[in-house]
C-alpha cells in the first residue's frame, strides 16, 4: 500500500457493516429472560428490537457496538475492535460500550420503562424512519373460520387457495432473510391449520418472534396449547367478539363456543406466555363495555386491545362507539390493564392501531405488512392494494411499491 493510500485510509470513515440480521436470546437458566433482534441496514445504521416491543434506531457506531454485544464479544474484544476502526481512545470506547450495554440490559429487563424518560435516549417519531423491511408481518394462514370451512365474511373472495406448509416455511425464511424480526399468525382462524405448530417451530428455529391471533377455542385443549408453547410461541391475542354480528354465530350461536373461548383464555393465563384480550366494540356491546373490561381484569388478563368498526359508520353511530371506546380505556386504567394499540386483528375486525389518537393508520402501516393465504402482500389488513406476491416478486419491488404509502 502506498503512503498516499495509507493517508487516505486514515482519514476516510470506516465502511459500514454488511446488511445483516442478528438474534440473541438469554439462556434458559438466566434469571431474567429477554430477546434482542438487530437489523443492520444497508447504510450501516441499525434497528434494535427489544423483546419484540421496543424499537431503537441506532447510528452507525452504536450499531457496531450492538453487533459486538449480540455476537457475545467481551469488553476487551469490543474495545480492541472499535479503537482500530474509529481510532479513538480505549477509555472512550470502553465507556461508550458499557453505557450502551447497560441501557439495553435495563430496557430489556424492566417492565414498562420509558427509554426517553429513564435512559435519556433520543426519541424518534414512531414509524417515521425509513427502513429496509417492516417491524412485523402478519400472516393470514387461512380465511376459514371453523371445521366446516366457513369463510370469514370480510375475506377477499379472489383468494381461492392457501399456501401449503412448505410454502409458508419459505415465506418465513424469506422474511427472516430480508430482516423481519416478528410475525403473527392470523386469519380467519389460524388454528384451523393442522400445521400451525410446525410453522411456529420453524419461525422459532429461524429466530423470529411469533404471535398468534385466535378466538381461543382450540386453546381450551391444554395439550394443544402446550405444543404451541413448546414450539416457541411468544405471545397470544384472543379475540372476544361475541356481540359482533358477523361473528355471532361463530361464538354464541354454536353450543359451547363461548365456554371454549373462555376456557382457552384461562389456559393461556396459566401458560408461560404474554396474553392480550382483543375486544371489538360495537353497538351491541357498547353499553356494557366497562363491565366487560372489569370481567377480563378479574380473569387475570394483563393487557387489552380495543377496536371498533368506526370507518364508514354513520356519524351518530361513530360518536356512540367513540364514547364507548373512551369508557373502555378508562376502565382499563382503573383496573390496571395495559392498553395495546399496535397488534394486528383478524381480517373481519378493524385494526386496533386505527384508534391511536396521535398517529394515523397510514403512518403506522409504513412499518407493517399483511400476507394473504395465497401469498399476496397488502400494506395492512383490510387494505385494497396488492403490492406483489411474497414468493414470486422481488422484495424491493414489494417494499418500495408506491401502493404501500397511498
Amino acid at each position: 500500500m502506498s503512503f498516499v493510500q495509507k493517508i487516505k485510509d486514515w482519514f476516510s470513515p470506516p465502511q459500514p457493516l454488511s446488511q445483516e440480521m442478528l438474534h440473541y436470546q438469554t439462556p434458559p437458566d438466566a434469571e431474567q429472560q429477554y430477546r434482542l433482534h438487530l437489523r443492520v441496514e444497508p447504510d450501516g445504521h441499525g434497528l434494535l428490537v427489544v423483546n419484540a416491543a421496543t424499537v431503537l434506531h441506532l447510528n452507525q457506531t452504536a450499531t457496531e457496538y450492538a453487533h459486538l454485544l449480540l455476537q457475545g464479544a467481551d469488553e476487551e474484544e469490543a474495545v480492541r475492535t472499535m479503537t482500530q476502526r474509529y481510532r479513538v481512545g480505549a477509555s472512550q470506547v470502553q465507556a461508550d460500550y458499557r453505557h450502551l450495554r447497560d441501557q439495553i440490559t435495563t430496557l430489556a429487563t424492566s417492565v414498562d420503562l420509558c427509554p426517553v424518560t429513564y435512559l435519556d435516549m433520543e426519541r424518534v417519531e414512531p414509524f417515521s424512519a425509513a427502513t429496509s423491511a417492516p417491524y412485523r408481518v402478519d400472516l393470514a394462514l387461512t380465511y376459514r373460520l371453523d371445521e366446516s370451512g366457513t369463510l370469514d365474511p370480510e375475506a377477499r373472495r379472489r383468494v381461492d387457495r392457501e399456501y401449503s406448509a412448505q410454502e409458508w416455511q419459505q415465506v418465513l425464511e424469506r422474511l427472516w432473510n430480508v430482516g423481519v424480526p416478528h410475525v403473527t399468525f392470523t386469519g380467519g382462524e389460524p388454528t384451523q391449520r393442522k400445521d400451525l405448530v410446525d410453522l411456529v417451530r420453524h419461525a422459532e428455529n429461524l429466530g423470529l418472534v411469533s404471535g398468534l391471533l385466535t378466538d381461543g377455542r382450540r386453546l381450551s385443549d391444554w395439550d394443544y396449547l402446550e405444543r404451541l408453547l413448546l414450539a416457541g410461541l411468544d405471545h397470544l391475542q384472543i379475540t372476544l367478539a361475541s356481540h359482533i354480528p358477523e361473528l355471532h354465530d361463530r361464538l354464541v350461536g354454536r353450543p359451547g363456543a363461548w365456554e371454549e373461548t373462555m376456557a382457552g383464555l384461562r389456559n393461556a393465563r396459566i401458560g408461560d406466555i404474554y396474553v392480550v384480550a382483543h375486544v371489538v366494540v360495537g353497538p351491541e356491546n357498547a353499553p356494557s363495555i366497562a363491565e366487560t373490561v372489569a370481567y377480563l381484569a378479574e380473569q387475570g388478563v394483563p393487557a387489552l386491545a380495543l377496536s371498533s368498526p368506526l370507518r364508514g359508520a354513520p356519524e351518530e353511530t361513530r360518536a356512540g362507539l367513540e364514547a364507548a371506546l373512551e369508557r373502555a380505556q378508562e376502565a382499563a386504567h382503573t383496573h390496571g390493564l395495559t392498553l395495546v394499540w399496535d397488534l394486528a386483528a383478524p381480517y373481519s375486525q378493524v385494526n386496533p392501531v386505527e384508534l391511536e389518537t396521535e398517529l394515523s393508520s397510514e403512518q403506522i402501516i409504513r412499518q407493517y405488512l399483511y400476507i394473504e393465504p395465497d401469498g399476496d402482500v397488502l400494506p395492512a389488513q383490510g387494505y385494497n392494494a396488492v403490492l406483489g406476491n411474497i414468493l414470486r416478486d422481488p422484495w424491493k419491488a414489494i417494499w418500495e411499491n408506491p401502493g404501500r404509502r397511498s
